[in-house]
């Protein structure tokens, strides 16, 4: 395939130079109805909106390569289509975009690991950004999935710059102004704004970046030894101060942090609640939970959190869903005085690319054809990487019920952990230790919505099915477990169910604040989940039942297992680094840590059978409670399935709304 050219990529550097006028569209605000705050603006007032992008992972295109067919509810081409409209609102505009940009999207790992990134040849999704025109952008956590040099050579490319604040090079310093940080910490650009009175103003806004310490965890493969992190907030008490004395009239944060309550902790994951308490920032731009903000939705009930103004401890924020699905909004009524300019009002929202109509999916915008163009050699490329044949699958496989019983997709991803793991681990002092494999679910709905789920035909499989099966480029890792550990790691994964009152019909089963990725199913023993039993573990991981168990009746080879014994078991790295807060499960349990992804173990193993059987071997199940039953939402193909899974009397009960089918299980 014949690579573009490359394009350049500005000095990286403290301070940005000053360009004419922010992005602007004076010649359109004729033709369209103006924000209130550039209608109103008088002399010595402006509106500055800006607009955010977040969690687009490589998703420049709406088409879904793991079902191989176009997909209207995300796509970085619709989105680009609103820009036009947004700034021609608007007096003066700025587009940022919040990280997670490389990696996530079968095009992202053709160009990772099919093509890389050779000199001249610019990272299809900074190609797509360059021509938008995006101002800057923040370092995501996804960012660091394919390793530094990587990340290093796909930034080179963007005609804008990257801040972090939070991510330092080496040892961290003993003073967070004195970290050498991986990028710049922040950038103050340099503009002018149009007044209310037509005149031309100089105005300086900084913006600084922040990424979840948990990369540290996630990617430890790639990190360890050459970057750590800080603590959201402690970096910005740093630096905020910093940017206002270098000369600041605004100070926006990019956060790749979602928001969450409770009150702050250190090195907190979703901290941009507390962030907003740091005095001297005026707005935050949120992501990383692929939810959206301000709206009735999400995050409701939070403590300083106003869903419908769209403020955090008052600051106005936004998160603006996630691969491109919305594009986010802050307006600022900006006044000038004593030199400087300051923020005396603002409104906040976000705005959707396609919206629903009972189970249709009606677009709202078409593709920006510019942006299309920019990155079509590479959509023509990942089509041909993900239709590559590896092998065949002798039956279906789908994950229409894998929250719910023993499910084949699941099953045949702990079938190729094991047939690679087990020779490995033979050749070590570990090689007599009984060998279990750890495997989630990752497409099951929720926030992704009705067609977010796997499902392969019997009949050839190709690594676009690979990729739909194993969604993230996560490494083999083999970690050493106690029994009681077992159970505790089985006990965590069952906080995905709520509790259920026997003799009450029709109870929701799943809880949706539950990551579907953190529901491990552990193939090679047998137990049973009592949904009755409170959950000892919170969605966070936190102990808070401890005389509760869901967990019985779990046996290996048919015996109950004791509490001191020993098992190996595969799991990916980001679990084996601490991922998801598992008790006992992090770094020091590691006793392999092999060099191929999970995602190529899968395709080796098809490959070397030429056929697979995956069939689910019903090594767990939902306990048996009388007169009791439940229900769980799935999409509407999980209706021809019901015939296949065994030992589960499923029922079909109705539309569920936003495209999904409801479905009941007598427990």
């Amino acid at each position: 395939m014949r690579r573009p050219p490359p394009q350049d990529r500005p000095a990286m550097s403290l301070v940005v130079p000053r360009r004419a006028v922010l992005r602007g569209t004076a010649a359109l605000a004729g033709a369209v109805a103006l924000h209130p705050f550039a209608a109103r603006a008088a002399s010595d007032q402006a509106h500055l909106r800006v607009l955010e992008t977040t969690d687009l992972h490589v998703n420049v295109f709406p088409y879904d390569y793991y079902a191989d067919k176009p997909n209207d509810t995300f796509g970085l081409t619709r989105t680009a289509s609103l820009v036009d409209a947004v700034r021609a609102e608007a007096g003066n505009t700025l587009l940022i975009d919040n990280g997670d940009i490389i990696q996530g999207s079968p095009m992202g790992d053709d160009v990772a690991f099919a093509h890389g990134l050779p000199d001249g040849y610019v990272h299809p999704i900074i190609r797509a950004m360059n021509t938008m025109g995006y101002s800057c952008s923040t370092l995501g956590n996804h960012e660091f999935n394919y390793g530094l040099d990587f990340l290093d050579r796909a930034i080179a490319g963007a005609n804008f710059p990257f801040v972090c604040a939070n991510l330092a090079r080496g040892a961290l310093a003993a003073d967070p102004l004195k970290d050498r940080t991986y990028v710049a910490p922040y950038v103050i650009l340099d503009r002018t704004v149009k007044d209310g009175a037509g005149r031309d103003l100089p105005i300086r806004i900084g913006l600084i970046g922040f990424v979840p310490p948990q990369i540290m965890t996630w990617d430890a493969q790639h990190l360890d030894g050459r970057v750590a992190t800080r603590d959201i907030v402690e970096a910005a008490r740093a630096w905020v101060p910093r940017m206002r004395e270098a000369g600041a009239d605004l100070v926006i944060a990019l956060s790749h942090s979602g928001i969450a309550g409770g009150g702050p902790s250190d090195r907190m994951e979703n901290a941009s609640l507390y962030l907003a308490g740091v005095p001297g920032i005026d707005a935050i731009l949120t992501g990383h939970q692929h939810l959206v903000f301000p709206g009735p939705k999400d995050f409701g009930g939070i403590a300083g959190v106003d869903t419908a103004r769209g403020t955090l401890q008052g600051v106005p924020a936004v998160m603006a869903g996630f691969w491109g699905s919305h594009m986010g909004l802050i307006d600022l009524a900006l006044e000038h005085g004593g030199g400087r300019w300051r923020v005396a009002d603002f409104t906040s929202e976000v705005r959707p690319i396609f919206r629903r109509d009972g189970k249709a999916v009606v677009p709202l915008v078409a593709d920006d054809a510019a942006v299309a163009a920019a990155a079509k050699p590479d959509h023509d490329a990942t089509l041909a990487y993900v239709r590559t044949p590896v092998g065949r699958t002798s039956a279906p496989l789908f994950s229409y019920f894998a929250l719910v019983a023993d499910d084949p997709s699941v099953q045949i991803v702990s079938d190729a952990q094991l047939w690679y793991a087990a020779p490995l681990l033979a050749a070590t002092r570990w090689g007599g230790l009984p060998l279990l494999s750890a495997a989630a679910p990752f497409k099951v709905g929720g926030r992704n919505g009705a067609d977010y789920y796997t499902d392969i035909p019997a009949g050839p499989i190709a690594i676009r099915n690979v990729a739909d099966l194993y969604l993230y480029p996560n490494t083999v890792t083999v970690v050493a477990v106690t029994g009681a550990t077992l159970r505790e790691w089985l006990e965590r994964s069952a906080g995905i169910f709520r509790r259920i009152v026997p003799g009450v019909a029709d109870q929701p089963l799943i809880d949706a604040a539950f990551p579907s990725y953190n529901f491990d199913v552990i193939d090679g023993v047998t137990y049973a989940i009592d949904p009755t039993e409170p959950s000892r573990y919170d969605v966070d991981g936190a102990l808070v039942a401890p005389d509760a168990h869901r967990i019985v009746d779990l046996r290996y080879g048919g015996q109950p297992i004791e509490e001191a014994s020993t098992f190996a078991v595969v799991v990916n790295n980001y679990r084996a680094g601490g991922g998801g807060n598992f008790p006992g499960v992090d770094a020091r349990a590691v006793i392999l840590a092999a060099p191929d992804t999970n995602r190529d173990v899968i395709v080796r193993f098809v490959h070397g059978r030429g056929t697979v059987d995956p069939q689910a071997n019903g090594n767990w199940r939902l306990a048996s409670v009388p007169d009791t039953s439940v229900t769980f939402d799935a999409g509407p193909g999980a209706r021809a399935h019901l015939g296949d899974v065994k030992g589960l009397a499923i029922e079909a009960v109705g539309p569920a709304g936003n495209g999904f089918e409801r479905f009941r299980i007598r427990l």
